[in-house]
C-alpha cells in the first residue's frame, strides 16, 4: 500500500487481483489537492481497472471532477465507489455518470479483488 498524504487529501493505493488498483481518497478533492490525484494516477500500471473509493471525500469541486476525468484518460477503465449525493448530482448534471461508472458504497469490491 502506498500513501500520498497532504493536509487536505490522503490517497491510499492498493493493488487488487487481476491487475486492478484501488485508490482510497479521504479529505477534500479540490483545486489545491486535485494535482495529487493526477500524480498518483500517473504512477499506476495501465493493465487493469482503477477503483476510486470516494467514501471519505468531504468535498469535490470542479477541479476535483476534472482530476477524475484526467485519471479516466490516463487509466482507461475507472469505477467510482462511495459517491456522496452532492457529487452524484454533479456527475449526473455534467453527464459523467456513465463515463465514470459509479458503484454505491454497499457494492462488494471483493468480487474484483
Amino acid at each position: 500500500m502506498v500513501g500520498c498524504p497532504s493536509q487536505l487529501l490522503t490517497i491510499e493505493a492498493s493493488r487488487l487481483d487481476a491487475g486492478h488498483v484501488r485508490l482510497r481518497l479521504t479529505g477534500e478533492l479540490a483545486y489545491d489537492t486535485a494535482p495529487e490525484l493526477i500524480a498518483a494516477a500517473a504512477d499506476l500500471p495501465g493493465d487493469g481497472e482503477v477503483l476510486i473509493d470516494l467514501a471519505g471525500v468531504s468535498l469535490c469541486d470542479s477541479s476535483g471532477l476534472s482530476a477524475l476525468l484526467v485519471v479516466h484518460r490516463v487509466a482507461g477503465a475507472v469505477r467510482l465507489t462511495g459517491v456522496n449525493p452532492p457529487l452524484q448530482r454533479m456527475l449526473d448534471r455534467t453527464g459523467l455518470t456513465e463515463l465514470l461508472t459509479e458503484r454505491h458504497a454497499g457494492d462488494d469490491l471483493r468480487a474484483i479483488g
